[in-house]
C-alpha cells in the first residue's frame, strides 16, 4: 500500500535525482532507521526539490525531506531529529491509521469515481490527490507528540545528539515571527509551540549528560551535502492544482 503511494508521490512531486545527494540522505536514514523494531523494512529516502519547509513519511518506510528543510538544518543533528521523528511516524503506524480512517471517509468518492466517470475530469483528479496527500501531511498533536518521543530514541540509538530536536523547532518559531510564510506548511502540518521544545527537552534531560557528550552533533558529510544542495538550480515554482 505504502509502495502503491510512494509511486503516485514521486510522479507528482519534484524529487532531486542527483545521485550523491541521494546516497547521503539514504545512508543517513538508514542509519537511524534499521536501528528501530521496523529494521526490516526496506526504507527509502528522498529529497523534495521544494523551497518550502516540510517532510512526510507514507507507509512501508518512504520518507520525504524538503529541500527547505534541509536548507534550515545548520547540524547534522537537526536534520537527522526531522528524519528520526518521520521514521517514528512509521514506527507507531501513525500513517496507517491515518489511511484507514481516510479510506472510510472517502469510500463514498472512491465508489463514484470506479463506477461512473466522474474522475475523468482534471480538476476532480486534483481534488482526490490533495485528498490522499492529506492523509500523510497531519496527525494529531498525540501523534507529533509521540513521534518526538520516538524520534529522540531513534537518533540516540543511531549515536546522533538528540538536542537537534528543540534546536530545529526553536529555529522554525523564530523564522514564524520573522516571515510566517516561509514555514506555513511546517506549522500547518506539524504543531510546534514553545510546549514542544519543553517536551523535547524534558526527555533529553533524562539522559545521562556523560552518554549525552559521547553522540555526534555535526559532521563535515553533512555539510559536504548541504554545499552540494545548495549548488543546485533554485526549487522549480509551485505548481497549481489544475
Amino acid at each position: 500500500m505504502g509502495q502503491s503511494y510512494a509511486q503516485q508521490i514521486n510522479a507528482q512531486l519534484p524529487i532531486v535525482q542527483d545521485a550523491e545527494l541521494n546516497r547521503y540522505i539514504n545512508v543517513l536514514g538508514d542509519s537511524i532507521a534499521k536501528l528501530t523494531s521496523r529494521g526490516d523494512l526496506d526504507w527509502h529516502f528522498y529529497i523534495v526539490d521544494s523551497p518550502e519547509v516540510n517532510a512526510f513519511a507514507v507507509p512501508g518506510g518512504f520518507v520525504y525531506i524538503n529541500r527547505g528543510l534541509i536548507e534550515r538544518s545548520d547540524r547534522l543533528d537537526e536534520l537527522a531529529g526531522a528524519m528520526g521523528h518521520e521514521i517514528g511516524h512509521v514506527v507507531k503506524r501513525h500513517s496507517v491509521k491515518q489511511m484507514e480512517q481516510q479510506q472510510k471517509a472517502n469510500i463514498g468518492v472512491t465508489l463514484a469515481c470506479v463506477l461512473t466517470s466522474i474522475c475523468q475530469s482534471q480538476a476532480a483528479q486534483a481534488a482526490i490527490n490533495v485528498g490522499a496527500g492529506a492523509v500523510f501531511a497531519s496527525f494529531s498533536r498525540k501523534d507529533e507528540e509521540e513521534a518526538d518521543q520516538e524520534g529522540i530514541k531513534n537518533v540516540v540509538r543511531a549515536g546522533i545528539s538528540p538536542e537537534g530536536f528543540p534546536s530545529l523547532f526553536q529555529k522554525l518559531l523564530d523564522e514564524r515571527k520573522r516571515a510566517p510564510d516561509a514555514v506555513s506548511s511546517w506549522f500547518a502540518t506539524h504543531p510546534t509551540e514553545e510546549s514542544r521544545i519543553a517536551a523535547t527537552q524534558a526527555t533529553i534531560n533524562t539522559y545521562d549528560p556523560a552518554l549525552l557528550r559521547t553522540l555526534t552533533t555535526d559532521s563535515q558529510a553533512f555539510h559536504n551535502f548541504k554545499n552540494r544542495l545548495n549548488a543546485l538550480p533554485p526549487s522549480p515554482p509551485q505548481r497549481p492544482a489544475q
